[in-house]
């Protein structure tokens, strides 16, 4: 279904616009405007997608074990002398 909206652009934008439709790279400004609405939707929804999956993770992690401080202090020393004794230094 179509709906017919009355949009108000700054001239620098309408500009652009008609410019796609003379250089024929699209078939009306409305055109033009829509192809930036399906782009910004994309956008919208692969940022709430990469969040969701954030939100996920953290989750995730919050029920997992936790490391003092020290332990993880010691659990990085351990992979540093495990790295540097594998190139020899």
């Amino acid at each position: 279904m179509t709906v017919k909206t009355s949009v108000s652009l700054p001239d620098q934008q309408e500009a652009f616009a008609r410019r796609m439709v003379e250089e024929g790279r699209y078939s009306s400004v409305s055109a033009v405007i829509q192809q930036g609405l399906e782009l910004l939707r994309h956008e919208t929804e692969k940022k709430d997608a990469e969040l969701a999956a954030l939100k996920a993770l953290l989750d995730e992690r919050s029920k997992g074990p936790f490391l003092s401080k020290e332990e993880s202090r010691q659990q990085i020393e351990d992979l540093l002398a495990a790295k540097k004794k594998q190139y020899g230094l």
